[in-house]
């Protein structure tokens, strides 16, 4: 009966788990985080919502590319999932983002700032 078997509910000893899939994805979030502060100075508030999606969705595609380069299965796995928790949580914030501040991105103004 395969609901019975126990091999994949208990860990025996040399099966330990050698992909750290959360603390890499927490890691990735820190090293986002960071960079949010440390352009927080650099670009507009009304451009840091942007500047922080378009950083998430970098940080997805780079990590879906190392996915391509990794040649074991398991391994690979993970880094789609992680490119793809990323691509989301920059999907869900830019539901956040106004219309407007998106337009005065991309339009130039006169008016000193």
């Amino acid at each position: 009966m395969a609901i019975a078997g126990r091999s994949q509910i208990v860990r025996t000893r040399g099966q330990e788990n050698t992909a750290r899939g959360r603390e890499l994805m927490a890691g990735i979030l820190l090293l986002a985080l960071i960079a949010t502060l440390g352009i927080r100075n650099v670009v507009p508030t009304d451009a840091l919502a942007p500047a922080i999606v378009t950083l998430l969705f970098a940080a997805g595609a780079m990590t879906a590319g190392l996915a391509l380069l990794c040649r074991r299965d398991r391994f690979r796995i993970m880094w789609f999932d992680l490119a793809g928790g990323l691509t989301f949580i920059g999907v869900v914030l830019s539901v956040l983002i106004e219309p407007d501040q998106m337009v005065r991105l991309f339009t130039l103004s006169d008016q000193p700032e």
